[in-house]
């Protein structure tokens, strides 16, 4: 008797079945973006796959979005869903409240099952590695969202700084200081926040917030650069987590 799979089978699936299929699908498709975008990286360099990402996102959002209009019958309108159009202001935040409450999510379960399967010192190599690849591009497509020069500098930094996923679910501060440069505040943080209730330590993030807040101000302006006022394990006040200055080095210093 032969043991090979009908593929005709799928005709005959539940419901339930054929949409667990759906999301798994949803989820490949993802991935095969994310492996596409690290091959072009590894033969072409990441400033040549950015620039061939840019392409590929603007036409795969055209074609993903038309296909899905059809399907579910949505109308669009200026390459967007019109029901998000139609949604109120406060609706919308609500909505990227949320999708950056499931990044921080998925960003914490990869973590987590590293450290449990191998322990935290690999958790921490490998949060801090993907932090390398990350903040650079998330400074990338901000930059790109907002049009922003090579040369926006500081100004063009407070401006992105705001559109980070976590911006909307962890509470920060911008302040200019008196030598011309920005300090940025983390004063609220959900990760810090929830082991503060445990009655637990800082965790630990100064490595990856170096290399996070160093990576995105860089791609932003390249002549930014970033020092580390505080970041656990360092002490810190009460009013804030950890603080970061970003300035522009003059000829004085």
């Amino acid at each position: 008797m032969s043991n090979k799979t009908d593929l005709s089978e799928i005709n005959s699936c539940g419901v339930e079945d054929l949409a667990k299929l759906a999301v798994d699908m949803l989820h490949r498709t993802v991935v095969h973006h994310v492996f596409w975008f690290k091959e072009v990286e590894h033969q072409m360099g990441f400033e040549r796959a950015l620039e061939i990402m840019d392409t590929v996102y603007e036409k795969t959002k055209d074609i993903q979005i038309k296909r899905f209009s059809k399907l579910f019958g949505f109308a669009v309108k200026d390459g967007l869903p019109q029901y998000l159009l139609d949604m109120s202001r406060e609706q919308m935040i609500d909505v990227i409240e949320n999708i950056g409450l499931n990044w921080l999510a998925v960003d914490g379960v990869w973590f987590q099952e590293v450290e449990f399967k191998h322990g935290m010192l690999d958790a921490k190599r490998c949060g801090d590695s993907c932090w390398a690849w990350f903040s650079p591009f998330e400074a990338w497509s901000i930059k790109r969202l907002l049009d922003l020069p090579d040369d926006s500098g500081l100004e063009g930094l407070k401006k992105a700084l705001p559109l980070r996923l976590y911006s909307r679910i962890n509470r920060q501060s911008i302040i200019e200081d008196d030598k011309g440069g920005v300090i940025y505040q983390m004063n609220d943080c959900r990760v810090q926040n929830a082991r503060k209730r445990k009655g637990l330590d800082d965790y630990p993030c100064k490595s990856a917030g170096i290399v996070e807040h160093t990576n995105f101000a860089r791609t932003i302006d390249p002549r930014i650069k970033t020092e580390c006022l505080a970041c656990p394990p360092d002490d810190h006040p009460e009013d804030w987590f950890c603080a970061w200055r970003f300035y522009i080095p003059t000829e004085k210093g």
